[in-house]
């Protein structure tokens, strides 16, 4: 086995560095244009708006999962990996798709999810047909724990904790056996210790990319290579199930695997390719391995320090207040972590996350302004940004009628589980939902302010925010103080100006509670970019009183006739030379 810890040879490592001055666009497709009125979004209605994306000036398209699949984690679980959802339209609409994206100059990353499947993928059906089948140990199978009743509980081969609550073991009565799902009981893992199913995923990869897909978002990759003794984890204090994932989480074989992927899918293809990898749970430590350029991995990383932060003790359903200063700890780790080797992604929501404007700034009065300060200062770090679908408009999280107005599984079967076998009150649960579920970012997209927003002549499968008449695309789209046009102004900066996307990454005022600064720098280039993260106005001292000279490149309001910042403002000043 190649020890994870040393490079392969400098010839096999490919620098794809293309990326840096880049932006991602990640759709989400149910949720983004829907052509047919059924109320569900689909490819003909992302080929409908792709002069929309031309427009923002995006360099990748992300697209969340549109192969064939029970939809039961909408998409997630897929059932054919060389197919199209009938949902989503055909592999006629994905091959109009990825020739209208390279017309206009960009590129289409589509999600891998292959550390599970549907239970109704053929893979599985036949896995669980027999013990004796050829197709057995594809998946992860084990009998009852000893002494134990099959299928009541305690019984699981393990104490895992799934991620949509309850075990990760699901019992199959025809083999008396149990299956393991990090996720719902309808996703199965799939076991990579087995070198045909390794095979069988880099066949369909190449089959992709052979048809003209650019690369791979990878769904949590990190889960790939688990610890085949499956023991029990510690225990977590209160919870029948373990939530400890040192059993999975960056396994013992995981940089092998994606060393070998990198040689049988990617090695032998020219340049301009995307390799990104959602890895909940990964240590910086982890990250600069996997991301370092000279041993082909992968280009970056997706990870979740910065937004586990307002989980009190974890917890995801206990939301706390977030400090800055611990925002800025943490991405500025990962700044400096990532200085020599890898390269940062930068994001502030995506289709797991709330709305960025709502969580960490202001969806109120300040909406505009926060939504654009929110962007400046992500956008102006190193690494690649990503936009999610709405984030450019300023989207807003969406106040939820109730638990029937929801349709995100991890959010139902929470629910389930906390008023059900936990016995809580249901306003309450519904109370600590609110802030952070999923649900919140799959909100149609606002395209106008007609009905449903411009997303569909039906009844949409989720609920339209109703904030859509005053925010929407066609409102933004042609209004040059809109945030709509901020973004496209930071785009270009991007694309113009070195410094952003290949200058140093330096913290300043690392203690202030409101106010994020650093600076950028490459050759006599500088930029200083300052944000206030409060609705109260802000004095600010960065130790250099020549900044207050330098010209505004870029800021979210009218002038700025010094570096003190009024509430919700962003600016960035540019020096070059002798300051000058």
């Amino acid at each position: 086995m190649p020890n994870p810890n040393t490079s392969p040879s400098e010839d096999t490592a490919i620098a794809r560095d293309w990326f840096h001055s880049a932006v991602v666009y990640q759709i989400y497709p149910r949720s983004f244009a829907d052509s047919n009125g059924d109320g569900v979004g689909d490819l003909r209605g992302v080929i409908n708006r792709l002069d929309y994306l031309g427009h923002l000036g995006v360099d990748v398209v992300w697209l969340s999962p549109v192969y064939r699949s029970p939809q039961d984690d909408n998409g997630y679980d897929i059932s054919d990996y060389q197919d199209i959802d009938p949902l989503f339209g055909s592999l006629a609409d994905l091959d109009e798709l990825i020739a209208g994206l390279h017309e206009r100059g960009m590129k289409l990353v589509m999600d891998l999810v292959v550390n599970h499947t549907s239970d109704e993928h053929p893979w599985f059906a036949e896995s669980r047909a027999s013990k004796e089948s050829p197709k057995r140990d594809w998946y992860w199978w084990r009998p009852p724990r000893p002494g134990h009743e099959p299928g009541t509980p305690g019984a699981e081969p393990n104490n895992w904790a799934s991620f949509f609550s309850g075990p990760v073991w699901e019992f199959d009565e025809a083999t008396g056996e149990y299956y393991l799902h990090l996720f719902s009981k309808k996703q199965p893992d799939l076991n990579w210790e087995n070198p045909e199913v390794r095979r069988a995923v880099y066949a369909m990869m190449n089959w992709w990319l052979d048809r003209g897909v650019d690369g791979f978002r990878m769904d949590v990759v990190n889960f790939l290579s688990k610890d085949p003794a499956l023991g029990d984890a510690p225990a977590t204090e209160g919870e029948p199930y373990s939530h400890d994932r040192s059993g999975y989480v960056c396994g013992p074989r995981i940089h092998e695997f994606l060393q070998e992927m990198h040689r049988e899918v990617f090695a032998s293809r020219a340049a301009g390719l995307l390799k990104v990898g959602e890895m909940p749970s990964v240590t910086l430590e982890d990250a600069v391995l996997f991301t370092d350029p000279a041993r082909a991995e992968l280009d970056m990383v997706f990870q979740f320090e910065h937004v586990n932060l307002d989980h009190l003790d974890g917890n995801k359903w206990r939301p706390g207040a977030l400090r800055l200063t611990d925002l800025k700890a943490s991405l500025g780790r990962w700044q400096s972590g990532l200085a020599e080797r890898g390269w940062n992604s930068l994001y502030w929501g995506n289709h797991d996350q709330p709305r960025a404007v709502s969580r960490f700034g202001d969806d109120g009065a300040y909406r505009e302004l926060s939504a654009k300060m929110l962007a400046g200062v992500l956008h102006l770090h190193r690494g690649t940004p990503y936009i999610y679908q709405g984030e450019e408009l300023g989207m807003t999280n969406m106040a939820f009628t109730g638990i029937d107005a929801h349709r995100d599984i991890e959010v139902l079967n929470h629910y389930q589980e906390a008023t059900g076998g936990l016995g809580l009150d249901p306003i309450e649960v519904l109370a600590s939902i609110a802030p952070l579920n999923r649900d919140n970012a799959r909100t149609p997209v606002q395209w106008d302010a007609g009905p449903a927003a411009g997303f569909s002549t039906g009844t949409p499968w989720i609920v339209v925010n109703p904030n859509a008449v005053e925010i929407n695309a066609a409102d933004q789209v042609d209004r040059e103080d809109s945030v709509f046009s901020f973004y496209r102004q930071l785009i270009r900066l991007r694309h113009e100006l070195p410094v952003i996307a290949d200058g140093d990454f330096t913290m300043l005022l690392p203690n202030h509670e409101a106010v994020y600064a650093f600076t950028r720098r490459l050759g006599g280039t500088e930029l200083l970019v300052l944000g206030n993260f409060s609705g109260d106005p802000q004095q600010v001292d960065v130790g250099d009183p020549g900044w207050a000279n330098a010209d505004l490149l870029l800021g979210n309001y009218s002038g700025s006739p010094s570096l003190d910042l009024r509430p919700w403002e962003f600016t960035c000043r540019l020096r070059t030379g002798d300051g000058g």
